[in-house]
């Protein structure tokens, strides 16, 4: 069980890290024509659906900064749990 705690940590924490470069790309204001760049901020617009519009901000930036890292959030611990429980 200990293997399947670690590839539940391994994918929770690319899931996070995605969210978090998104958050960085767009608060940079990143150039979306390049398709990494493109690719990256779509990965974490995609990922983070669930929670977007739960608080409405002034700002897209800011908007982006609070939903989206309320989704690494909820990510993160609930991946963390999971493999908790898997690690028992």
């Amino acid at each position: 069980m200990w293997g399947v705690a670690r590839v539940v940590s391994l994918i929770t924490s690319v899931i996070v890290g995605l969210i978090i470069v998104a958050i960085v790309l767009v608060l940079l204001e990143a150039n979306r024509r390049n398709g990494i760049i493109d690719w990256l901020v779509g990965a974490g617009n995609t990922l983070s659906k669930p929670f977007h519009g739960i608080f409405s901000l002034d700002g897209r930036k800011a908007e982006v900064t609070v939903n989206w890292g309320l989704a690494a959030l909820v990510y993160g611990f609930a991946g963390g749990l999971i493999a908790r429980f898997f690690r028992q």
